[in-house]
């Protein structure tokens, strides 16, 4: 069988802030749909993002390998598809939000606990 990753993020507080700004700037200009999956979250984005898109998508793949992460080009769309499994979806449906209570768009991430630090949400 298998082992599933722990549902952690192994970037640093300031990576994770760096990350983090990065995905609200994207997210102010270019995301056109939000949809929570069984799975785990669709995101949609105007096609001029591509390249900022692929370049956050590379971070995630390799500080939270506890989710697939697959950006899509159709007809004038980018779709990223994020998917996990048991926790993970859970926490994916908590990421990339806006206006839950004073978070502000963007990325939020489980922390990595052997950090020592707390589940963090912006």
């Amino acid at each position: 069988m298998t082992e599933t990753p722990p549902v952690a993020c192994t970037l640093t507080a300031a990576g994770l802030a760096v990350q983090g700004e990065r995905w609200q700037q994207l997210m102010t200009r270019a995301l056109t749909g939000r949809t929570e999956t069984a799975d785990g979250l669709r995101l949609s984005f105007s096609p001029e993002a591509e390249d900022e898109l692929r370049a956050l998508i590379a971070v995630e793949t390799e500080c939270c390998p506890w989710a697939s992460w697959l950006v899509e080009r159709t007809a004038g769309t980018l779709t990223l598809r994020i998917r996990s499994a048991g926790q993970g979806v859970t926490t994916l449906h908590s990421m990339f939000t806006a206006g839950r209570a004073g978070q502000s768009p963007g990325r939020t991430s489980a922390s990595s606990p052997d950090r020592g630090r707390r589940d963090t949400r912006r």
